[in-house]
C-alpha cells in the first residue's frame, strides 16, 4: 500500500475517533446527561440518524465535499509523511485523560498555511467572544425565571415536561446539525476533498460505530465536564444550552467557510451563562464561578 494512502487512512481513523470523543460531548453532552435514563442506543440512533442525513447532503450538494467548503483553503498534501497523524494521536491521549481541547487548531494546522491559521484563530476567538457575550446576555434575561430552584421544578410536572422534552430533541438536532457542518472538516481533512461513493459510505460506516461507542460509554470522561455545569441534567436547562451553542454556531456558518473552533466557542457559552446565573441567582457579582475559571485552562 501506498505511504500517502496509509498514512490518510490512519490519520482520518485517528482523527475521526479524537473528535466524536472529544467535540462530540461538547455537542451532545446535556442532551446525554437529561436523558441519563434512557437506553444508550435510543439516542445513538437519533444522534446517528442526523449525522448520517447532513453527511449525505453536504456530499450530495457540494459534489463530493463532505465539509462544506471548509477545506477549500486547506488542500491536501501529494505527500503525507509519519509526522501528519501526529496531532489526532496526541489528542487522542488528551481525550483519554479527560481534557476538552480544540481539536480544529491540533489536527488542522498541519495541513494549513500561516495566513489560514491566522484568520482560524482570529474567527475563534470572536467565536467565544460573541458566545459568551450572548450566554451572558441571554442568561441575564431568564435565569430568574428558568434557572432558579423553584422554576426548575415546575419542569417536573407532567405538561411542563412533554413539550420541553420535545423542544430538547429538537434543539439537539440543530445544534447537532450545526456542529457537524462546522467539525467535518477536522475528521475529513486526511482524505480526498472530494469523495467518491465508496469512500463516502465507508467513512459514514465507521462513524457511526464510533458514535456507537461514545453513547454506550456514557460520554466517557470529557461527559464530567459537562456534568458539572449548573442545572445540565434538567431537560430546560440543557434544551436552553443546546438552543444558544447551536444559534452561535449558525452564525458563524453563514459569515465565512474558514474553519473556527467549536470548543472555544462552546466554552464560552458555558462560561457566560455560569457567571450570569452566578450574579443573579448567587449574587456574587466580583467573583469568578469556580466552573468558570476551569474552562480557560482549555483555551
Amino acid at each position: 500500500m501506498d505511504q500517502t494512502v496509509l498514512f490518510s487512512i490512519i490519520g482520518f481513523a485517528l482523527a475521526g475517533y479524537a473528535v466524536v470523543a472529544n467535540d462530540v460531548i461538547q455537542t451532545l453532552g446535556t442532551f446525554l446527561t437529561s436523558n441519563a435514563k434512557r437506553s444508550w442506543y435510543v439516542l445513538w440512533i437519533y444522534a446517528a440518524s442526523i449525522l448520517s442525513v447532513t453527511l449525505l447532503i453536504g456530499w450530495y450538494l457540494n459534489n463530493g465535499d463532505v465539509s462544506f467548503g471548509r477545506l477549500s483553503n486547506i488542500p491536501l498534501p501529494e505527500i503525507i509523511q509519519w509526522w501528519y497523524i501526529l496531532p489526532p494521536l496526541m489528542l487522542l491521549i488528551l481525550t483519554q485523560i479527560g481534557l476538552p481541547v480544540s481539536t480544529t487548531f491540533m489536527i488542522l494546522s498541519v495541513f494549513s498555511t500561516s495566513q489560514v491559521i491566522e484568520k482560524m484563530v482570529l474567527k475563534s476567538v470572536l467565536g467565544y467572544a460573541v458566545a459568551f457575550t450572548f450566554a451572558f446576555i441571554v442568561y441575564l434575561l431568564i435565569s430568574r425565571k428558568f434557572e432558579s430552584k423553584s422554576a426548575l421544578d415546575k419542569t417536573q410536572l407532567k405538561s411542563h415536561k412533554k413539550f420541553w422534552l420535545v423542544a430538547q430533541w429538537f434543539s439537539t438536532a440543530f445544534l447537532w446539525t450545526q456542529w457537524l457542518i462546522q467539525d467535518f472538516a477536522n475528521i475529513f481533512v486526511y482524505l480526498p476533498r472530494q469523495l467518491n461513493l465508496y469512500e463516502l459510505l465507508g467513512a459514514l460506516l465507521f462513524l457511526v460505530v464510533l458514535l456507537a461507542l461514545v453513547f454506550k460509554r456514557k460520554g466517557g470522561k470529557i461527559q464530567e465536564v459537562v456534568k458539572q455545569k449548573t442545572n445540565s441534567a434538567n431537560i430546560r436547562s440543557a434544551t436552553l444550552i443546546d438552543l444558544t451553542y447551536g444559534i452561535v454556531l449558525y452564525i458563524f456558518t453563514v459569515v465565512n467557510p474558514i474553519p473556527m473552533s467549536t470548543t472555544w466557542t462552546f466554552v464560552g457559552i458555558l462560561a457566560g451563562r455560569e457567571y450570569a446565573i452566578n450574579i443573579l441567582l448567587n449574587k456574587h457579582f466580583l467573583t469568578c464561578p469556580p466552573q468558570l475559571s476551569n474552562q480557560f485552562l482549555v483555551l
